[in-house]
């Protein structure tokens, strides 16, 4: 009996292509939209992960200022070299310690020129910031305490000042500054504040701060935590620190920021899936339009087949064949719908993930749940129809005009 409903079902699709294609339009929008949007969501979310990631993991940023706001921080004493000697000598867990100090400066190479981040800080930024190169080497420590004027450069602007020559060896001007080119950074692409990682300059601590800055100030120092490490201890015990180094009494608030990377990374991460569970749910409701285009058609056809319904009823169906019949056709509808929402969707998720250079996430679980609900929704939309078909009377049925 089951079969013989399929039957049914597929030839009255197929007596109706147009229409029944019209009629699962709203299914397949549907089904496309919410696995279009939940596996860009995933992607997005992967996206910022890997971003803050590659700022470097078990980092904590201490920065002088209170926050008072989103990405505003309060005037407050800059931080001092003796700043980050203390916690590398103080905090137990610390990895490594990296004061750093940074400005905008003009950088010349030749006829060439542009404006870039210049960074000043010890050996242990780059290792901090997971920073390798791809090309030349690193300055030591020795280079670092003694100030030399040596620089590393990063891949964007190694391609403004020295195209697809090699700059190793080359003198840079960085403001008044002669340094020669030791090293070139491997690529990290664009923060997720969208800021380009590559476009930057980084010099010794102390050459930043005789030649560039001219005085000894830090602008930010960056800690290092051991694997195992409890990070609520060290932050604890950097802000215990800094407040006793910055003669603060117990009732003053803090004038500096200690912020965990991960800590960051789990709350962007968290506000991205928010905002996809949203759009999931809003691309949702078309299914529920979908459903009622599905229900609005059924009804037409019930009235359109009115006498092959009396017929069968006179001549022996059940109420319940009736209804299979119908209910199955309703099913088969919004099934085939969704089939073709997830070819469409893959399709399109693809195509948009490239576009807007977010990694292809798919979630098997949200396709599942995509087709079923539209299947769900073939069943509720679809027994209106079924049971109004089952109730006719097979008298009246066959007198239909």
């Amino acid at each position: 009996m089951l079969w013989n409903a399929f039957s049914l079902a597929a030839r009255a699709i197929r007596r109706n292509v147009l229409r029944s294609f019209l009629t699962v339009l709203g299914i397949v929008i549907g089904v496309a939209a919410v696995i279009i949007m939940v596996t860009l969501g995933n992607g997005a979310t992967a996206k910022v992960t890997l971003q803050i990631s590659s700022l470097g993991s078990n980092l904590l940023m201490v920065t002088p200022g209170k926050r008072i706001g989103p990405g505003q921080l309060s005037g407050a004493a800059a931080f001092k070299v003796d700043d980050a000697d203390a916690i590398a000598r103080d905090i137990s867990g610390i990895a490594g310690v990296a004061p750093t100090a940074t400005t905008a400066a003009k950088v010349v190479a030749g006829n060439e020129n542009w404006t870039s981040m210049v960074t000043g800080s010890t050996e242990q930024y780059f290792p901090l910031r997971q920073w390798s190169t791809a090309e030349g080497r690193l300055f030591s420590a020795g280079e670092a305490r003694s100030g030399v004027t040596v620089c590393v450069i990063g891949q964007t602007v190694r391609s403004k000042l020295f195209g697809s020559a090699s700059p190793i060896g080359q003198r840079l001007r960085v403001a008044t500054l002669s340094c020669e080119v030791i090293g070139v950074l491997e690529s990290k692409g664009q923060s997720s504040m969208g800021t380009d990682q590559d476009d930057l300059v980084v010099l010794p601590l102390r050459t930043f701060q005789r030649r560039i800055s001219g005085n000894d100030n830090v602008a930010i120092i960056q800690i290092g935590m051991r694997d195992g490490s409890a990070s609520a201890r060290i932050q604890q015990d950097v802000r215990r620190l800094m407040r006793e180094r910055r003669h603060l009494s117990s009732g003053e608030e803090d004038d500096f920021s200690v912020m965990d990377m991960k800590e960051i990374a789990d709350m962007l991460s968290g506000t991205t899936r928010v905002l996809t569970g949203l759009l999931g749910a809003v691309a949702a409701v078309s299914l529920l339009v979908g459903g009622i285009g599905i229900m609005n058609i059924m009804l037409v056809s019930v009235t359109e087949r009115t006498r092959e319904i009396g017929i069968r009823l006179a001549i022996g169906a059940l109420e319940r064949d009736v209804l299979l019949q119908f209910l199955v056709e309703a099913v088969v509808l919004s099934s085939l719908g969704g089939i073709l929402g997830i070819v469409i969707a893959l399709a399109a998720s693809v195509a948009l993930a490239a576009l807007l250079g977010v990694p292809f996430v798919l979630n098997l679980g949200i396709v599942l749940v995509a087709f079923l609900f539209a299947a769900i929704v073939g069943i509720v939309f679809g027994y209106f129809p079924a049971r109004k078909a089952a109730s006719l009377n097979p008298i009246d049925a066959l007198r239909h005009e």
